[in-house]
C-alpha cells in the first residue's frame, strides 16, 4: 500500500511522461499522429489480403473479424516489445534522480493504451459505416475487458522492462517472441478452429486457454464481431490471468529495481 501511495504522489510525473511519449512517438514524421490510425489499417489490409484472398479462411466479413482483434493485439505487442525498453530508454533519469521506478512502465503502458483507445475510434467507424453495427448492451462490457488487458500489459511491461536491464539480448529476442505469440493467439483465426484441432488433446487445450491473451481476444471478438455479451467463464479467466500477470510483473520488478542504477 505504501508503494501505491508513493506512485500516486508521483501521478503528475506519470501524466507528463505519457504526454511526452504521445507527442514524441511520431515526432519528425510527415503524417505524425495519423500513424496511430494508419498502422493498424495497413496491417489489416495485409492480413485480409493473405487470409481472405490468398489462403481463403472462409470467415464472413473477415476484415471485421480480424480488425476487432488486431487493435488490442497491437496494444499487447507494444507492451511486450517497446515497453520492455522503457527503463533503458530513461536510464539517465534513473541514475540521476529518485522517483518510484514503477512510474516508467506505468507511463509507457498508459500511453500505448491511449493509442489503442484512439485506434478503436477507427474500429467503431468501420463497424458503423459498413452497416455491420454494434450491440450497445454487449459494448457495456468493453471497458471492463480493456481494463483487464491494461493490467495484463502493465504486468508484462514491468516484468520484461526489469529483466531487460540485466539481459540486454531480450530486446532482440522479444520481437521474435511477439511474432510467435501472435500466431499462438486467436487473432487471425477463431477459437473454434483451435478447439477442433485440439479436441483430442485436452492438456494442450488447457495450456492454450491459459495463454493470457486468448480470453482477452475472444472477449473483444464476442463483443464487437459476434455482437453478444462475452462468456462469463471467459471473462472470469481473463480477470484471474490479469491479476496473476500483473502481480508477477510487480513482484519481479520490485525485486530487480534495486540494482537498476548499477546495471545502467
Amino acid at each position: 500500500m505504501s508503494s501505491l501511495k508513493e506512485i500516486y504522489n508521483y501521478r503528475q510525473m506519470i501524466f507528463s511522461l505519457v504526454k511526452k511519449e504521445l507527442r514524441g512517438r511520431y515526432k519528425g514524421s510527415v503524417l505524425g499522429f495519423l500513424w496511430t490510425f494508419i498502422n493498424p489499417l495497413l496491417q489489416l489490409i495485409v492480413y485480409t489480403l493473405v487470409f481472405s484472398v490468398i489462403m481463403r479462411s472462409g470467415i464472413e466479413k473477415y476484415y471485421l473479424f480480424l480488425f476487432v482483434a488486431l487493435v488490442p493485439w497491437i496494444f499487447f505487442s507494444s507492451a511486450l516489445t517497446s515497453g520492455a525498453n522503457c527503463i533503458l530508454a530513461s536510464q539517465d533519469l534513473v541514475k540521476k534522480i529518485y522517483f518510484p521506478r514503477e512510474v516508467l512502465p506505468i507511463a509507457n503502458t498508459t500511453s500505448t493504451f491511449v493509442n489503442m483507445l484512439l485506434s478503436f475510434v477507427v474500429v467503431f467507424v468501420v463497424l458503423i459505416v459498413t452497416g455491420f453495427g454494434v450491440n450497445p448492451v454487449a459494448c457495456l462490457f468493453l471497458p471492463i475487458i480493456m481494463i483487464i488487458e491494461y493490467f495484463i500489459c502493465l504486468g508484462i511491461c514491468m516484468l520484461f522492462s526489469a529483466l531487460t536491464v540485466y539481459l540486454r539480448d531480450l530486446q532482440s529476442i522479444l520481437s521474435i517472441i511477439a511474432m510467435a505469440w501472435q500466431f499462438l493467439t486467436p487473432v487471425m483465426y477463431g477459437q473454434d478452429m483451435v478447439e477442433e484441432a485440439l479436441s483430442a488433446h485436452p492438456f494442450l487445450m488447457t495450456v492454450w486457454n491459459y495463454n493470457p491473451t486468448t480470453p482477452i481476444i475472444n472477449a473483444y471478438r464476442e463483443i464487437l464481431y459476434y455482437k453478444q455479451i462475452p462468456d462469463m467463464s471467459n471473462m472470469g479467466t481473463a480477470v484471474i490471468l490479469g491479476v496473476v500477470v500483473c502481480l508477477l510483473g510487480w513482484f519481479v520488478f520490485g525485486k530487480l529495481q534495486k540494482g537498476f542504477a548499477e546495471e545502467l
